[in-house]
C-alpha cells in the first residue's frame, strides 16, 4: 500500500507574531519546513510528500524541500488538505501532518500508518491528559467562569498529528464543506467514520505561540549540540531529547495539546468559499 503524507503548511501564523508565516519561522539554522519535512522522510514511511503552501511562496518552500511536491492551498485549511490529497497520486493511506508539529519521531509515524494497514479507517496519535480538566459555564459572572463539573480525564487523550486515513475515508471526510471541526478526525467522526487512537509522543508539541517557539528551538538546540540535527535520523531514530520519558511515549502525558490553539474547519456554504 502506497503512503503518502500531505503538509498543509499555508496557516499565517498570527498568535506566534513573526514576519512570515508559521511554517517559514526559523528553528536553528533550518525553517520549521524543513525540519518538519526531513522529519517525515527520516521515518522511513512516506513514497510521497506534499507540501501546501501560499501561492506566493511555491518557489520559496520548493527550494526549501526539493524532496516534496508542493502546491498552492486555499482559502482554508480543508482546502488546502483537498488541494494535498488531489496531489498525492494514487496512494492508499494519506496522513496530513501539521508543519507546525515539525520534532514528531519517526515512532509516531509508524504507529500511525501501521493501524491504518491493519484495518483502521482513521487513525490519530495522542497522549494521556495530566492536567485536571473542568467544565465551565459559558458565562462568566463578574470575570470569572463558574465550574459546573470535573471531566474525568482517564477517558480523554490529546491529540496529535499526523493523522491517517485510508484514502476513501479522508475524501468522504473532506466532501462536506460545511459544519465545524479542529481536525481531519473530527470531519471523519461527523461523517460517521470511526477513529481510533494510537500512542503519540511528547516531541509531537505543536508550535502555536511564542512560548512553543522557545520550546521547540531549545529542544533543537539541545539535539544539535548531543546528537546532530533535527529532523536527521540519528537525532529522531531514539525517538526522544533529552527526556527518557519519551522511551514509553503513552506513559508520558505533560501538556501536548492545548484544544484552544487549534483553528477549526469552519468552512463556508460553497457559494461563498473563495478561489484559492
Amino acid at each position: 500500500m502506497r503512503v503518502a503524507v500531505v503538509i498543509p503548511a499555508a496557516g499565517s501564523g498570527t498568535r506566534l507574531g513573526e514576519s512570515v508565516p508559521k511554517a517559514f519561522v526559523s528553528l536553528g539554522d533550518r525553517t520549521i519546513l524543513e525540519v518538519c519535512v526531513a522529519g517525515v522522510l527520516a521515518a522511513h514511511i512516506a513514497d510521497t510528500v506534499v507540501v501546501v503552501v501560499p501561492t506566493e511562496l511555491i518557489d520559496t518552500a520548493q527550494q526549501l524541500v526539493p524532496e516534496a511536491i508542493v502546491v498552492a492551498g486555499g482559502a482554508h485549511r480543508s482546502d488546502s488538505v483537498r488541494a494535498g490529497l488531489a496531489a498525492a497520486g494514487a496512494a492508499d493511506i494519506v496522513l496530513v501532518h501539521d508543519a507546525a508539529r515539525p520534532l514528531t519521531p519517526p515512532g509516531v509515524f509508524d504507529r500511525v500508518v501501521a493501524a491504518v494497514r491493519a484495518g483502521h479507517p482513521a487513525v490519530v496519535p495522542g497522549l494521556p491528559v495530566a492536567d485536571t480538566l473542568k467544565q465551565i459555564d459559558p458565562h462568566p459572572v463578574d470575570g470569572a467562569e463558574r465550574v459546573v463539573a470535573t471531566v474525568d480525564r482517564d477517558l480523554l487523550r490529546a491529540v496529535q498529528t499526523p493523522q491517517g486515513f485510508t484514502r476513501e475515508a479522508l475524501q468522504r471526510a473532506h466532501a462536506d464543506d460545511s459544519g465545524l471541526a479542529t481536525d481531519d478526525a473530527g470531519l471523519a467522526e461527523r461523517c460517521g467514520i470511526p477513529v481510533y487512537i494510537v500512542a503519540g509522543d511528547p516531541l509531537a508539541l505543536k508550535i502555536t505561540t511564542p512560548w512553543d517557539l522557545r520550546i521547540a528551538r531549545d529542544v533543537v538546540a539541545e539535539g544539535a549540540s548531543s546528537a546532530g540535527r533535527v529532523g536527521e535520523e540519528p537525532y529522531l531514530s531514539a525517538g526522544r531529547v533529552g527526556d527518557e520519558r519519551s522511551e514509553e511515549p503513552y506513559l508520558s502525558a505533560g501538556r501536548v495539546g492545548d484544544a484552544r490553539s487549534e483553528e477549526p474547519y469552519r468552512d463556508p456554504p460553497p457559494q461563498h468559499r473563495r478561489t484559492p
